[in-house]
């Protein structure tokens, strides 16, 4: 058979397949491409490192992690054609898979371990690296029984849509130079429009109703604020998640801020709740941003939690099945390091019962000498991490499959919620019982992040021909450089910014994390009330077919941050509905989807460069300017700029 060197996919190769279809491979499985080599390696360290740079300083300030795996295809498509190489297929994909390590690693360890600054809680640059490592191992690990059923058993049934995005890049060839420069591009653009934001201040970085003085009187009266976050970075963001998906996030966040919010205002004006630092105030003396913090968060969390019971209640039929076909291969029923076709090897069992097995034994050391310091309740934690890991594993790579998002956050809530209560069963409370819970609540985070993003990789390599095997040895390499890379960040930017009070990095997923186990942890007021209520609006929302995770994920992060994902996501469609000839639409989307990558990768790797300058004391910023409402009214104007930008550029592509 010979090698198919089209730069197109034929057409029944990841497409959903009719029964009795053939899937033909672009790299047929009886060759031997080239693979692994000095270049692919050495090229996906670089991006590992540039992109968990890049996500975690996104994730930490407006909540939400980009998926590496695009920006890098495309990139690593572009310099390979750029510089002259042939035949990269095979080495792209593990440069993709390799680089792809960053977005996960960084999703799993910004939800979580940010808590234990916010709980004034030590977190040294060791406990971050090894709760990322050893929770991204278990990931891999536990995924690959499972990789025969969803990327070949499930063939044609599932539409990874990432995957697909991402393997339509890998094997445009004629473009490839011009979507490079296009990303590029636009990368400079999001990423000095950014820069000056966070590093200048010459306009602002949000825009509020406060602007005007009939918004004041609305906010301060009636509790209502309209805000919007400025960043080019988010707003490409709201392009690639689209329109539907944003519109059920805003629905949500809508619901909090323009009915509950005042709502709870308006009814209850003279109730007391503490806000913190010892301040007692009465609902009427709260802003609208406490209300929410007090009141309606609690609602988004317990939303959330019940929206990962839902998922791990939908598959269990997968778990069933899967195991049972693990099981056959460990038991030599089918072997599965020696099959006749290269496209079907993975790793041993016995390799992954041996990995396993090691790291649950690097857990447990961890937890015992570095968390916990009691052997009983250090296995008690280890039990905790293995079951529930496995259980999630199955729910995160579903929900990659069907929709390309992972609700690991859900997961994890739910996670410390079951850990806290069993820990203090246990005696383990107090500091040190928050302690172990966000490093448990880390490693399992990290583990069901890695295992959603890991099965993108996967898919792709089975749609065009490439050897699991490989990818899933060197995914481990891709690991081990994005917990490092996210150690780091995290810490000058814990440093730089940190997670409290004025200027502060957001951190919603970690900052609900907090809020959930303080009070479970040191014997406090738990709004368990709110949370059942939120987790009974998220069975109701399941009950009439409307997604419950990004629902109550708007309920949960503030309405600065969801309200650009919206005007992103208006782009979006505005972009590919313009015309009648559907091919122009698709031409144009896909345009606008290399725009909204640069925005992203630039603004989120200058907004790296800039808190480097600050941990620095470079302070460049202009303090005074900005609080001017020049600067906000500037803001608005630039941001109506990139916008029409976005949009004019977008809507110039053509169908090849």
């Amino acid at each position: 058979m010979e090698e198919n060197k089209s730069s197109r996919l034929p057409d029944n190769a990841y497409r959903p397949l009719r029964e009795g279809e053939k899937y033909i491979p672009l790299l047929p499985a009886r060759e031997n491409p080239r693979e692994v080599t000095p270049y692919s390696v050495i090229m996906g360290i670089i991006m590992a490192i540039l992109f968990s740079a890049a996500t975690a300083y996104l994730g930490l300030k407006v909540g939400q992690v980009f998926e590496a795996a695009i920006p890098i295809a495309i990139l690593a498509v572009g310099i390979g054609s750029l510089s002259g190489k042939k035949n990269m297929l095979g080495q792209n994909v593990i440069i993709q898979s390799i680089g792809a390590s960053s977005g996960v690693i960084v999703a799993g360890a910004i939800f979580t371990l940010p808590a234990l600054y916010i709980l004034q809680l030590e977190a040294g640059f060791w406990q971050i690296f090894l709760s990322s490592f050893v929770g991204g191992c278990l990931g891999i690990l536990l995924l690959i029984p499972f990789r025969r059923y969803f990327v070949q058993e499930m063939h044609g049934k599932y539409p990874f849509p990432e995957a697909t995005a991402t393997t339509e890049v890998l094997v445009t060839g004629e473009s490839a130079g011009k979507q490079t420069k296009l990303l590029a591009l636009s990368g400079l653009i999001g990423g000095l429009y950014d820069f000056i934001i966070s590093t200048f201040g010459w306009w602002t970085d949000e825009i509020s109703t406060r602007m005007m003085a009939w918004g004041e009187t609305l906010a301060d009266k009636y509790k209502m604020v309209f805000k919007l976050n400025t960043g080019a970075a988010v707003l490409g963001l709201g392009y690639i998640i689209g329109l539907p998906y944003v519109a059920i996030i805003c629905g949500g966040s809508f619901l909090v801020w323009f009915v509950i919010v005042p709502l709870i205002g308006y009814f209850a004006p003279g109730m007391t709740l503490p806000v913190g630092d010892g301040i007692d105030l009465t609902v009427g003396a709260m802003s609208a941003e406490q209300i929410f913090a007090n009141y309606a968060r609690p609602l988004g969390i317990g939303g959330i939690a019940m929206a990962g019971i839902i998922g791990i209640l939908k598959s269990s039929g997968i778990i069933g099945r899967a195991v049972k076909l693990a099981a056959n291969e460990l038991g030599n029923k089918r072997d599965l390091n020696g099959p006749t076709l290269r496209t079907e090897q993975d790793l041993s069992m016995k390799f992954v019962l041996v990995g396993i097995i090691a790291a649950l034994i690097t857990t447990f050391v961890f937890f015992q000498f570095g968390v916990i310091h009691n052997i009983s309740q250090t296995l008690i934690a280890l039990l905790i991490v293995f079951v529930i890991a496995f259980l999630f594993t199955t729910v995160a790579a579903n929900a990659i499959a069907i929709v390309g998002s992972n609700p690991v956050s859900g997961m994890t809530l739910m996670t410390l919620i079951l850990t806290s209560v069993i820990l203090v069963s246990v005696g383990i409370q107090g500091e040190r019982g928050m302690m172990a819970a966000m490093i448990i609540g880390g490693v399992v985070c990290t583990a069901l992040s890695m295992a959603g993003g890991f099965i993108t990789d996967l898919k792709i390599g089975y749609w065009l021909g490439t050897t699991p095997q490989k990818q899933e040895k060197w995914k481990f390499l891709g690991t081990f450089v994005s917990a490092l890379t996210v150690a780091g960040v995290m810490i000058i930017l814990s440093k730089t910014y940190g997670f409290e009070g004025e200027g502060a990095l957001v951190a919603p997923q970690a900052n609900a994390m907090a809020a959930v186990i303080k009070p479970l942890m040191e014997g406090g007021e738990t709004p368990w009330i709110l949370y059942a209520v939120g987790a009974i609006l998220a069975l109701i929302l399941n009950f009439i077919k409307v997604p419950a995770l990004p629902f109550a994920l708007g309920m949960f992060i503030p309405l600065q941050l969801n309200v650009p994902l919206l005007v992103g996501g208006l782009i979006s469609h505005f972009v590919g509905s313009r015309s009648k000839d559907a091919s122009i639409n698709k031409a144009r989307r896909d345009k606008g989807t290399l725009i909204a990558s640069g925005f992203i990768a630039g603004g989120a790797l200058m907004g790296v460069v800039s808190a480097i300058l600050k941990f620095n004391n470079v302070d460049l910023f202009a303090s005074k300017w900005y609080a001017t409402p020049s600067a906000h009214w500037l803001s608005l104007a630039m941001y109506l700029l990139i916008i029409a930008y976005f949009a004019w550029d977008a809507i110039r592509g053509q169908k090849k």
